[in-house]
């Protein structure tokens, strides 16, 4: 097109060049304003083109932009569509929920508002409350029938609706157990009958009309009962119905679908033995978990607690470890309030049993400032003053025991009880201990008999309090009395043997207690405590070397512990070497600095060494912390 229209323009060039050349000037004139006329037009012709050209190719830009944000919108749509019917859909296939539908009722209860509707939404109130008073480690999502707290009452709908055709795709695809039942009349009064859809069977309860309250408690309990039984035995554990509670621990420990299912089952019924005073038993309980599960964490923690409670003090310590390693890899996974002070809490008792005293404390003090889980905040904030005892902060823990919370728990007041016998025990105040053995006693039959059980914690109680009685009868003089109260304690209990050794060596009967000394030492070869009193013992009888091997082998397995350290540099000065004796008081010191029988030794050592001034300081220092721990 645009050769054609130069081969036009260059033909009419040269014609008018031709025949301006033959004609007269003003022909030629009036010839070339028409040339230029012409051009213009042509000129003004070609731009108004151009102009359309342009617009055109800008509409035609707009209209494909348009094409594509609509091709683009219906695309999102589409998108969101299929997103939304996905998210539907899976949300559908994932809902564990429990739904109460309306109950049927008769018509004169209804009349007078007790509808269908009112009866599943106070079933759902009670069920909810279940749920709150339920405290479990379990969490939700190892249950296989978890409807957690989606609990809600569905009100029957005509026609088609979203919430309709959602419960359709529910029951094609999801979990939910739906609770049905009717509330009729019978010859006596009401009876409320339920059920749980895949759950077999049903229940009935019935009563007088008066107690539709109570009658709507037990159908609740039936309910729970069947879709969650774990969880409704730790109801029943917790509310002090322990036999209820333990047939169904026992029934799922067989019966579990899962090795899981089982694994709890055994850590649940290992808790309730311990509160029916069997602790043999609850140790085998929890072995049968942690050989299902080997990395079940939980039940090395209960371990550790049923081990220590019965006086097996070295297995407390390898279970403490344990569990605490466990935990630290994640393990099996628990309910978040329950890991959050567990983990802690068994840092904290491996620390304690390495007599890590600092260690231990850090971590029980974590514990206090976290929410609760079955007690044990209590019990870190009884041990931060057990932990000052072992220090021998005697003005600390007495602090830290006077500020614990009020409680009329006679369990609690119990443990209170064991922690304060064992602070009189180091403190030689002897009346003190037998007092707080007398009072022990009461709280543990008061318990008892509280759970239905008289009698359930009379072995503890002879493992755990009555060793320091019969030691306090022994410093008091009485050995009748003393050997009358040992005498009733275990041969399997690190306690008891320590203070079988310790008795011995105040009537100076060395063979026994040797024998005794040597007997705990086997039974917990990894725990310091009765190789520092056989140390004291040897000590005591003038053996300074027997005394600094035993104090050696102490200092070995407990490197924080400054009771083995204090005694090795009592026995180096015994053998005259108040020098080598200061360090040993030094390092003591890091780990008990307010212990005012240790900067006395340290201060008598200074003085053998004529460093009179700095005797006197630490013999001032002693008698400022015998002052401050006066009562």
């Amino acid at each position: 097109m645009a050769e054609e229209s130069e081969d036009l323009a260059n033909a009419a060039a040269a014609a008018a060049q031709a025949a301006l050349a033959g004609a007269s000037r003003d022909k030629a004139d009036a010839y070339l304003e028409q040339q230029i006329q012409l051009s213009r037009m042509q000129l003004e012709d070609m731009r108004r083109e151009n102009r359309l050209r342009h617009w055109s190719f800008v509409v035609r830009h707009v209209g494909d932009v348009l094409k594509l944000a609509f091709e683009l919108a219906f695309a999102f749509l589409i998108l969101a569509v299929a997103v939304g019917v996905g998210a539907t859909l899976w949300s559908a296939a994932h809902d564990n929920s429990l739904v109460i539908e309306a109950f049927s009722v008769p018509p004169d209860l209804g009349s007078r508002g007790m509808s269908g509707e009112t009866v599943a939404s106070a079933l759902l109130d009670k069920l909810a409350a279940l749920q709150d008073e339920t405290d479990s480690a379990r969490p939700a999502d190892s249950y296989a029938n978890n409807w957690g707290d989606d609990i809600k009452v569905q009100i029957p709908e005509t026609g088609v609706s979203i919430g309709e055709v959602y419960r359709v795709l529910v029951r094609w695809l999801g979990n939910q157990t739906h609770i049905t039942g009717e509330v009729y009349r019978t010859r006596t009064g009401l009876a409320i009958a339920v059920r749980a859809s895949g759950h077999g069977g049903g229940a009935k309860v019935t009563g007088s009309e008066n107690d539709l309250d109570a009658l709507l408690q037990k159908a609740a309990e039936a309910i729970y009962a069947r879709t969650q039984p774990y969880r409704y035995a730790s109801f029943l554990q917790s509310h002090d119905r322990l036999a209820e509670g333990a047939r169904i621990y026992r029934r799922l420990a067989v019966e579990g679908a899962t090795a899981q299912e089982r694994a709890w089952a055994y850590v649940g019924y290992g808790v309730h033995l311990t509160n029916v005073g069997d602790f043999p038993g609850a140790i085998a309980a929890e072995r049968k978990a942690a050989a299902i599960i080997p990395n079940f964490a939980l039940a090395y923690a209960n371990l550790e607690a049923f081990e220590s409670a019965y006086g097996h003090d070295e297995a407390a310590l390898a279970d403490a470890r344990e569990a605490a390693k466990l935990f630290a890899r994640g393990g099996v996974a628990m309910a978040p309030r329950a890991r959050a002070v567990q983990f802690p809490l068994e840092r904290a008792n491996a620390a304690l049993y390495a007599y890590d005293l600092d260690e231990a404390r850090r971590n029980f003090a974590r514990i206090v400032d976290l929410p609760d889980y079955s007690g044990l905040v209590e019990a870190a904030r009884d041990n931060l003053g057990y932990v000052a005892a072992l220090q021998h902060d005697f003005a600390q823990a007495r602090r830290l025991f006077a500020a614990l919370p009020a409680t009329r728990d006679p369990n609690v007041l119990a443990g209170r009880a064991a922690l304060r016998i064992d602070t009189a025990v180091r403190q030689g105040r002897w009346r003190e201990t037998v007092a707080a053995g007398d009072e022990i006693e009461r709280l543990t039959r008061a318990y008892d008999a509280r759970i239905g059980y008289p009698g359930a914690h009379q072995d503890t109680m002879l493992r755990q309090a009555m060793p320091m009685v019969a030691y306090a009868f022994a410093n008091l003089g009485d050995f009748r009395r003393a050997h009358a109260a040992i005498d009733r304690t275990a041969a399997d209990c690190l306690l008891c043997l320590r203070m079988r050794g310790r008795i011995d060596a105040l009537e100076k009967n060395w063979r026994g207690a040797d024998a005794w000394f040597a007997r705990a030492a086997a039974f917990a070869p990894h725990v310091s405590s009765s190789f520092v009193d056989w140390g004291e013992t040897l000590l005591a009888r003038g053996d300074a070397a027997g005394a600094i091997a035993k104090f050696v082998t102490a200092h070995g397995s407990s490197p924080r512990f400054a009771d083995p350290l204090e005694g090795w540099g009592e026995a180096l000065m015994k053998r005259n070497r108040s020098d080598l004796a200061l360090a040993k008081f030094a390092e003591a010191a890091k780990y008990a600095p307010r212990w005012s029988r240790l900067h006395a030794k340290w201060g008598e050592a200074l003085g053998y060494l004529g460093r009179k001034d700095e005797a006197a300081k630490q013999f001032a220092l002693a008698r400022e912390i015998d002052k401050e721990t006066a009562p």
